[in-house]
């Protein structure tokens, strides 16, 4: 990672020792939180490479005891979007999904399936993902497409294309956001998670206008939303939030929370029973062995027809929730309808084969 030579003139007055001393770092009671300027500040100097490796990991952990605000959260991701995302965006307008960078590590990962089902009934995705990021470094949708043999190394502009040729695309962390790619060695030696987890799942490579995600509690699918409110570089015009196994975009059976923000209204929320959608069964009945090659055997064989088993009542409903975020369906019900089809017809598997042939 570059350093930074004169941090004075290049960056403002807010250097992260300062930050510690003066604002964030007094513990998670009594410290500030930062106006956006400060929080700009900070991320361009951590993506310059500026700060000691102390100074950094104390920020990081400092601002992870007073949690991040979503005005703090939206700098980041300005900060981001400008000093390092290189996206490019396909002709289509897909939803975008960016799940957990550091992946799953007991349950299926279903994104890639579902995601495939959903552009094959009409509805375009895209999914973004690093490799083994901190700090469970576990698989996350790249260790699936690989096994199912798609090319994941792409620039953003291939990535682009793929999602235009296929509906679904696939975009490379190193390739489209290489300021917090080169932050991994720190991030690893955090041992915790940090702000970056949060942020780089909302980069949107292929400025999507609609974003998938997931959450635990739904305080927390609000701050995501309002980070996105908060972001001048973010132009989102519909946010869809999930409760999602490990924190992925694969949804929980049982009973789940959903939140919706279109742009200009309030935070709607609303429950669905999942066994009433066809998932009535619990989480552990979707645990595998080997989380990548197991989700893509899985993925091959609910596509192709050759499993019509929990995991593709769980595949449809997943590939339903994308078709409904990008208002392809007016409802979850209409979208179960269309990923049904297109796993019936045979559209999922013909699509799934031109991944795999691009």
């Amino acid at each position: 990672m570059a350093k930074a030579t004169e941090p004075d003139t290049e960056f403002g007055e807010w250097p992260l020792k300062r930050l510690m001393t003066e604002v964030v770092g007094s513990g998670h009671k009594s410290a500030d939180d930062m106006t956006r300027e400060q929080a700009r500040d900070a991320f361009a100097r951590i993506l310059a490479g500026e700060p000691d490796p102390t100074t950094l990991g104390a920020f990081w952990l400092a601002n992870r005891w007073k949690r991040n605000t979503p005005e703090e959260l939206g700098a980041y991701v300005d900060v981001m979007a400008e000093e390092s995302v290189v996206g490019h965006a396909p002709d289509c307008d897909p939803v975008d999904c960016g799940a957990n960078y550091d992946g799953k590590g007991r349950t299926a990962l279903l994104g890639v399936a579902a995601g495939v089902t959903a552009a094959a009934a009409g509805t375009p995705v895209v999914a973004h993902s690093g490799d083994r990021v901190p700090t469970q470094k576990q698989d996350s949708y790249k260790q699936v497409l690989d096994e199912l043999g798609v090319e994941t190394d792409l620039d953003p502009e291939a990535s682009a294309a793929m999602t235009d040729d296929v509906g679904f695309g696939y975009y490379y962390q190193p390739k489209f956001n290489p300021g917090v790619t080169d932050l991994f060695d720190r991030r690893d030696e955090m041992g915790v998670r940090t702000f970056v987890n949060t942020i780089e799942t909302l980069a949107n490579p292929a400025d999507a206008g609609v974003h998938l995600g997931s959450f635990y509690h739904l305080p927390y699918a609000v701050r995501i939303i309002e980070t996105f409110q908060q972001a001048e570089t973010a132009d989102m015009d519909r946010v869809v939030m999930f409760q999602g196994l490990e924190g992925y975009d694969d949804i929980r059976p049982g009973s789940t929370k959903v939140a919706v923000w279109d742009r200009g209204d309030d935070v709607d929320d609303f429950d669905i029973e999942t066994p009433e959608y066809g998932m009535d069964f619990e989480s552990e009945d979707l645990q595998v062995d080997d989380i990548a090659r197991d989700s893509a055997a899985i993925t091959e064989a609910v596509l192709h027809g050759d499993r019509t088993d929990r995991f593709a009542d769980a595949v449809a409903l997943n590939a339903a929730l994308r078709i409904y975020a990008r208002g392809d369906a007016d409802d979850i019900d209409a979208g179960l309808d269309a990923a049904r089809e297109a796993l019936d017809s045979g559209a999922a598997a013909a699509t799934l084969e031109e991944l795999q042939d691009f």
